[in-house]
């Protein structure tokens, strides 16, 4: 009786230290660190466009966020081996509920994460470049009618899906619309049916600040 108490005594022992020693999933702090649950791309999304508009590179130490402006730095630390990689956000995701970073391949492969998929890192913020920041090439006074704000054009309608996904974390009523131009088709992203110049100014300058390069202009439907 003595040794089976002392037995379960032991395995509680070793399940509370296996928990600990693995961080718990927390928000990013005020201070901008916290746990989160971060994946990877690679290969296929190689040489597409971005959400910021930059052409991934899957060897390139940038990641995607959700919600996080284009150009905010981070520091990236798998706890498994404490190997650590800074990155710079300059796309939008993941798509898959729960994960919270994708890393490029490149820097998944420096801490470590290509192998096991998916796992809890320390992410910290460590500032933004600028250069991401945009402005809004608009004039107020040459609009007129219904306005919307397109955000990016594209050949490929996979890449115009992929930023209208990208869009619909943070914005409501992002379409696409297609139109020919010298016989070739072009899927433009779009967001939203303004009649108030000032309103449509006010989003724009939002996403230009998050680092997309937009357009206000005149919404004919």
């Amino acid at each position: 009786m003595q040794l089976t108490k002392c037995l379960l005594i032991v395995c509680g022992l070793l399940m509370v230290s296996s928990c600990a020693s693995y961080p718990p999933a927390e928000y990013i702090s005020e201070h901008g660190r916290g746990y989160v649950v971060a994946s990877w791309y690679g290969e296929k999304f190689h040489g597409r466009p971005t959400s910021s508009g930059e052409r991934y590179d899957m060897y390139g130490m940038t990641c995607a966020h959700k919600t996080l402006k284009f150009g905010t730095k981070l520091r990236v630390t798998n706890p498994d081996n404490n190997k650590s990689v800074k990155v710079t956000v300059n796309d939008r995701g993941p798509f898959i509920r729960g994960r919270d970073l994708d890393l490029s391949y490149g820097a998944a492969r420096k801490i470590g994460l290509t192998d096991k998929g998916v796992g809890r890192v320390r992410m910290e913020k460590l500032g933004r470049d600028m250069r991401y920041a945009k402005r809004v090439p608009f004039t107020l006074s040459e609009a007129s009618g219904h306005l919307t704000i397109q955000v990016g054009s594209f050949t490929e309608s996979s890449n115009a899906g992929r930023l209208k996904r990208g869009l619909e974390i943070a914005y409501s009523n992002v379409y696409i619309t297609t139109v020919n131009l010298d016989g070739q088709k072009f899927h433009r992203v779009r967001i939203g049916k303004f009649t108030d110049i000032e309103r449509a100014h006010s989003v724009a300058e939002r996403l230009a600040d998050e680092g997309y390069s937009i357009l206000i202009t005149s919404r004919t439907d």
